[in-house]
């Protein structure tokens, strides 16, 4: 569900919480929610400044996830991800759908599907998404690992059909298994 880079914007958060409000009360399943809030998040991306200068600056010892909003009724949650370069998350998969935003750098994601009965992952994709691009998912089919391939820090947007702040964390599973 990846798509071209929006055009500059001067969005805020509360633009991005009122624009997925707006669609998560439809309801809806979750491909269908998740296609609706990306095309939301592509026409309301902020900038990097939606964080704080401490906030952007990342951690040496792994990727920074900072909750900036939980819906009240638990339906949604907005999610800054910091990345240094060579930061790299665990093949993992979600709880729930979810949309992403690259507001500043690249991350570079690729995509597994389980094999074998389950003894092992394929690869089924890779993307590279830039600054401006919005991408999103939901399960199944949701298996990836995402990294920051440059040389500079990458900050993501992530909206979660979930709230995170109850959760801790949106991730379901992590796969410790061959690649191949």
């Amino acid at each position: 569900m990846s798509a071209a880079p929006a055009s500059a914007t001067t969005a805020s958060l509360t633009d991005v919480v009122r624009a997925v409000r707006s669609v998560v009360r439809r309801g809806g399943d979750w491909q269908r929610t998740a296609a609706l809030v990306a095309e939301q998040l592509r026409r309301n991306l902020p900038g990097p400044e939606v964080l704080t200068e401490a906030q952007r600056t990342g951690d040496p010892a792994g990727y920074l996830s900072h909750l900036l909003h939980a819906e009240a009724d638990g339906s949604f949650s907005v999610v800054a991800m910091v990345w240094l370069p060579g930061q790299v998350t665990p093949v993992h998969d979600h709880v729930t759908w979810c949309v992403f935003g690259v507001v500043q750098g690249a991350e570079h994601e690729d995509l597994f599907a389980l094999a074998d009965n389950g003894r092992r992952l394929v690869r089924t994709g890779s993307a590279e998404n830039t600054t401006g691009q919005v991408s999103g998912f939901a399960p199944p089919g949701d298996i990836h690992r995402v990294r920051n391939t440059g040389t500079g820090v990458t900050i993501s947007l992530h909206v979660y059909g979930a709230d995170i702040s109850r959760l801790g964390c949106s991730i379901r599973r992590e796969y410790n298994l061959p690649i191949g």
